[in-house]
């Protein structure tokens, strides 16, 4: 009677031990984390950095157009040193002036409007319009600033083996500042072609 008394006290221990056992340690485990929006908030982070730095980019090359242009202008605009020493008097370093003028009106209102971008986050023109815009006039842009370099090269060439002065100093500084404009707008031109590769509507 003793061995099937504590047999029977057994068998009624160790269900009720293993079951308090067991809710034990479904309590002490915590609950998965949730994964998914872990990375929908990770996603959203990222995407934003891209962007702020996308316009941070965008403002610096919008400066460098505006300056370069400015720049090529005014160096050969001012150009003048009597005789033959005077920019006007050469088709191709006028083809460059009238260039520049444009192109730094053009770099201009670029400027101002990814300035306001910038500061307020807002634009003139709708995200579709203005990325269109952006990669088509930047694309002008670059193709004027190298055909008027190109042009003006030759003749400052041949006047650099003559007689090197401070007319053709003059002339070769605003043809580089003229290459360099057409970098930035080369570069803009990428990124905005970037963008249009990501919309839908493209």
């Amino acid at each position: 009677m003793a061995v099937a008394n504590n047999g029977t006290s057994k068998q009624g221990i160790d269900p009720s031990s293993e079951t308090t056992t067991r809710r034990a340690g479904d309590v002490e485990q915590p609950p998965p984390p949730p994964a998914d929006g872990d990375a929908a908030i990770a996603s959203v982070v990222q995407r934003w950095k891209r962007e702020d730095f996308q316009e941070k980019a965008g403002l610096l090359l919008r400066a460098l157009q505006f300056l370069f242009s400015l720049l090529c202008f005014v160096l050969m605009a001012s150009n003048k040193h009597g005789d033959w020493m005077n920019f006007d008097r050469y088709e191709e370093y006028r083809y460059l002036v009238a260039i520049s003028i444009l192109v730094f009106l053009y770099s201009s209102v670029q400027l101002v409007r990814q300035v306001r971008r910038f500061s307020t986050g807002r634009d003139f023109m709708p995200a579709r319009a203005r990325t269109i815009f952006d990669f088509s006039g930047d694309q002008v842009a670059a193709y004027l600033m190298i055909s008027a370099s190109s042009a003006a090269i030759p003749m400052t060439n041949r006047m650099r083996e003559g007689a090197d002065n401070s007319f053709t100093d003059a002339s070769s500084a605003s043809i580089s500042m003229a290459f360099f404009a057409f970098l930035s707008f080369a570069l803009s031109a990428l990124a905005s072609g970037y963008k249009l590769s990501k919309h839908s509507y493209i």
